[in-house]
């Protein structure tokens, strides 16, 4: 016999049901352990060893621009620019926040209108509507921004997506670099980081989710075999854990406040529903974020920066490519007054300090003497009495944007390095968000500069500026061991260890302000002084192949040291098999 249930029975039921199917998901299901994200383990990172900004000893001094809006009737670009120091030969060419009155930009019959944008998401929201009214209209004044180059993958990643639907015509270029930072942009930690990085294990950063400046840290943790959790809504006390900023600003700001928030707790692998509180213990920031931490709380240093990773953050500029097509002459003038402008900022404190002057405007923040301070870099004390140094960029001439491409003498691609470098990174943290990214040769137009380089061949006289390295390595930012194959007895690499020691040479490259060391080391059996002998010639071995492949004589040192610095138990052969090794160290 069937049993009639009365309508608020039912009502009933179903109120008895779904507060048992909530109290299982509260009570169980929320707090089941769930799996975690993996703490990516980078690995060393190895950058391009790239000569540094060059100063022109033939640049002729030129004219000052004049205050007064140009109206040249010339091609219209509005580019959205980062409060960034690496645009002193962009503001010195440009005269003003719009194009000033005997220029360079005027004298190459462009108008450009310099915005200031930090923001990335908008910039990339102002690239796609400027390619969809382009593409409705041909006469749509153009939109350029400019980049940091590490960043690049996820940005173009990004971008390229959205730009998708309208073609392959329309899809987003890179084709030219006025600059790079020089220090500014930085990993910013307490001091005990610096003197032990794995003391940064189980700590926090602040920064711009797959952003330059998280790359830094990012190339620091790999150097240093630290473990970064890429999950931002977790806690792992193993790994370095990422607290996102809205920009580099906001990540300086987060911890001048004491900006803390939950986190779930990573145990064994495992996300469980345990929370834990986080606070912001370093930074990944550029200035006038690095000053305002020393200026208003202190206590972090200078872990690692483009000081050091030199070629890692050249400062690049996109367009459309179909803009850049239509526009080619436009572009390839652009191109000239830059690296003029480049030769003037580097050649004339005059040009500099008019260069500052710009900035300030465009930026709308500050005076002159601000962006020129940090533009040189400086050190300075912060609040809490450290030492701390602060800002640095490098304007770049022809001869800088050549050697950034592969167009210099040496044709090391070190942009394509860079570019490659990090975006394999990144899409091996964040696959979900980032599964992968465009190709360089698919982004990175060179023909532009090509024919610059090509048909005006006295751009290219200013001689390159060397780094200058310390006799020996006194202070390290890296250190890490490698298992180089070697034939039994011998000082001869094998061919199988080649692939190691190129891994070697981009992460040398990309630190071009480190000296690099390389020291040999055996386990303890056989003759000590015949051991030592063998670790000297094993390291020579490695830094003859380094050397070969282009890296300075004067940049590396190397040395033996026999059994005498083990790592690992001599009684074993696991033991031994790890003290047999070579280790290489960036430093200062």
């Amino acid at each position: 016999m069937a049993v009639k249930v009365k309508p608020g029975g039912k009502v009933f039921g179903i109120v008895l049901l779904l507060g048992a199917i909530y109290a299982g998901k509260m009570l169980w299901w929320d707090k089941r352990p769930q799996e975690a994200k993996a703490a990516t383990e980078i690995g060393k990172v190895a950058l391009p060893d790239a000569a540094e900004a060059s100063l022109s000893g033939n640049a002729v001094k030129l004219p000052l621009p004049e205050s007064t809006e140009a109206l040249n009737g010339g091609t219209k670009i509005s580019w959205r620019v980062m409060a960034w120091n690496s645009q002193f030969a962009l503001m010195y060419a440009n005269g003003g926040v719009n194009t000033t009155k005997g220029s360079l930009i005027d004298k190459a019959k462009l108008q450009l209108q310099l915005v200031r944008q930090d923001d990335c998401n908008k910039s990339l929201a102002d690239m796609v509507k400027f390619a969809q009214d382009y593409k409705k209209n041909p006469n749509t004044a153009g939109v350029f921004a400019s980049f940091m180059g590490d960043g690049m993958p996820a940005f173009f990643a990004a971008l390229a997506k959205e730009l998708e639907p309208l073609g392959a015509d329309y899809q987003p270029i890179a084709f030219y670099t006025m600059g790079k930072s020089y220090g500014e942009d930085k990993l910013m930690g307490p001091v005990e980081w610096k003197r032990e990085p794995k003391t940064a294990i189980g700590k926090t950063v602040a920064g711009v989710l797959r952003d330059g400046d998280i790359n830094i840290m990012l190339k620091w943790a790999g150097d240093n075999n630290i473990p970064v959790n890429p999950d931002e809504t977790s806690y792992d006390r193993n790994a370095i854990n990422i607290i996102a900023a809205n920009d580099f600003l906001d990540a300086g700001a987060k911890y001048i406040a004491g900006y803390k928030e939950t986190r779930k707790l990573v145990i064994d692998g495992k996300k469980t529903s345990k929370d834990t509180t986080v606070g912001v213990d370093g930074v990944a920031t550029w200035t006038p974020g690095d000053v305002n931490i020393a200026q208003k709380k202190g206590g972090l240093v200078n872990i690692a920066s483009t000081k050091e990773y030199s070629s890692q953050m050249p400062n690049i500029t996109i367009t459309i490519k179909k803009f850049a097509y239509d526009h080619r002459t436009d572009i390839e003038n652009l191109i000239i007054a830059l690296a003029q402008a480049g030769d003037q900022v580097r050649s004339y404190n005059e040009a500099k300090a008019f260069a500052g002057d710009v900035s300030a405007k465009v930026y709308n923040e500050q005076n002159g003497a601000y962006w020129l301070k940090y533009y040189n870099g400086v050190e300075e004390k912060d609040v809490q009495g450290l030492n701390i140094p602060l800002g640095g960029s490098m304007a770049f001439n022809l001869t800088d944007a050549a050697n950034t491409f592969g167009m210099g003498k040496d044709a090391i691609d070190r942009y394509k390095i860079v570019y490659t470098t990090f975006g394999e990174i990144l899409t091996r943290m964040y696959p979900e968000i980032m599964p992968t990214y465009p190709v360089y040769t698919q982004v990175v137009d060179k023909s532009f500069l090509a024919s610059v380089v090509a048909n005006h061949p006295e751009l290219l006289e200013g001689a390159a500026i060397k780094e200058k390295y310390a006799e020996s390595i006194t202070s390290e930012v890296s250190s890490k061991s490698y298992q180089i194959q070697f034939e039994t007895g011998s000082s001869v690499i094998k061919a199988a260890s080649h692939a190691v020691l190129d891994e070697i040479l981009k992460s040398a490259v990309v630190a071009e302000g480190l000296k690099v060391g390389v020291y040999g080391h055996t386990d303890n059996v056989g003759n000590p002084t015949a051991n030592e002998k063998l670790s000297n010639e094993r390291a020579e071995s490695v830094r003859k192949y380094l050397l070969d492949k282009g890296l300075p004589e004067a940049r590396i040192e190397s040395k033996g040291y026999g059994d005498t610095k083990p790592i690992a138990d001599n009684t074993t052969n696991d033991g031994r098999a790890k003290n047999r090794r070579v280790q290489i160290v960036l430093g200062q």
